[in-house]
């Protein structure tokens, strides 16, 4: 973690709710595609790529405990994708998978209630599900998965230009077992836990705000995916509507940075969570929040 960073500490208990960061991969992305029309000798000082461009990245999923509840918010990516893949993307589940960053915390598949998917991309929704000897069964039995109702319609006839984000091993059985919830629009999910739309980088994607009536946690998702992409104009190359997604981040950031919002990045390999500030340049990423765990 840079030195130049205060880190601030912070006891993720937020009103009734215990957070906690659950790790669940290692993989990598092409670095033009994550930082779109940022040239590479600005977004390389922060997220320096290798031989094949990719930067270092990974898949954090985040666990809600509280209200008798074992809410995990977005799964990660699955080690049933195909080799061929894994190997495009460099999935790693060496160090961290998302089974056993829960047993860290004394928590089974079984002990989840709830998921809510953010979005369907693979990296997002992929430990939705388990190959159990050729049968793709869901990997939280008792639990039940939200997902945004029109999100869904996309996923399931993607265009050409996002088809490859789509696994419908991820979702699909999902509605086979009948363990999918659509929901429609931003409301109060659980109490003190809403969500948030967003349509620049997919359709109806969800974040996930906890708040009480002193800390607020915003769960980004792929809106603000690491901690360099705080600035407003560090936009993916893989967003759909990228005017769109610039006018959602003037939209969450301003809040987020008067109010001291923690901004949980998903994707940040060094990063969990950390404040934003403001300079004449616009926002700008303050400084990292140690999360007790």
């Amino acid at each position: 973690m840079p030195d130049l960073f205060i880190v601030k500490r912070l006891n993720m208990k937020i009103g009734n709710y215990q957070l906690l960061p659950i790790e669940t991969s290692r993989f990598a992305l092409d670095g033009g595609a994550m930082f779109g029309v940022v040239p590479q000798v600005i977004w390389r000082k922060t997220n320096p790529p290798d031989e094949f461009n990719r930067i270092s990245m990974v898949t954090r999923s985040l666990l809600i405990q509280g209200e008798g509840k074992n809410i995990l918010v977005d799964t990660g990516n699955s080690n049933k994708i195909a080799k061929r893949f894994q190997d495009i993307y460099k999935i790693d589940f060496t160090s961290v998978n998302l089974i056993s960053s829960l047993q860290k915390h004394n928590i089974s598949p079984s002990d989840i209630t709830d998921v809510i998917l953010t979005h369907l991309h693979f990296d997002h929704a992929g430990g939705s599900t388990y190959n159990d000897n050729g049968i793709i069964k869901p990997t939280f039995p008792n639990a039940k998965y939200y997902v945004q109702k029109d999100h869904l319609k996309l996923a399931l006839n993607p265009t050409e230009r996002d088809r490859a984000s789509f696994l419908h091993e991820d979702f699909v059985p999902l509605q086979e077992h009948g363990v999918m919830e659509l929901v429609e629009g931003e409301f109060e999910i659980f109490p003190g836990i809403h969500l948030i739309l967003v349509h620049g980088h997919t359709n109806s994607q969800q974040l996930v705000k906890v708040s009480d009536d002193k800390n607020t946690m915003l769960f980004a998702g792929d809106l603000i995916p690491m901690s360099a992409h705080v600035p407003l104009p560090f936009i993916m190359g893989y967003d759909l509507r990228p005017l769109v997604t610039l006018e959602e981040k003037k939209k969450i950031l301003g809040p987020a940075y008067e109010e001291k919002w923690a901004i949980f990045f998903e994707h940040d390999p060094n990063t969990i969570a950390g404040t934003v500030t403001s300079n004449e340049k616009g926002f700008i990423f303050e400084s990292p929040i140690q999360l007790d765990k």
